[in-house]
């Protein structure tokens, strides 16, 4: 499976089902707190071009806006149909 890497911010209802729904599925990715930590903002703007959390980084695919448009665009992407 390609790395995963979720960026977040804190008390953030999308970032967290976001969370859940990779927890679910089983998928190790690594969570980068981008308000908390200016580097992984910086990360996050290179890497993707999106300014606004929660992003979601599959491999070299990127996933951004609320969880109702990310879910199945991840679901794709952790099964290999993306």
């Amino acid at each position: 499976m390609p790395d995963i890497t979720l960026y977040t911010v804190p008390q953030c209802a999308d970032c967290e089902a976001i969370k859940r729904l990779l927890q679910h599925e089983g998928a190790a990715f690594t969570e980068r707190n981008v308000r908390g930590d200016p580097q992984a903002l910086a990360e996050m703007q290179r890497r993707t071009a999106v300014r606004i959390a929660p992003v979601t980084m599959i491999g070299d695919q990127v996933f951004y806006g609320p969880f109702s448009d990310q879910r199945p665009r991840i679901l794709a992407a952790l099964s290999g149909r993306a």
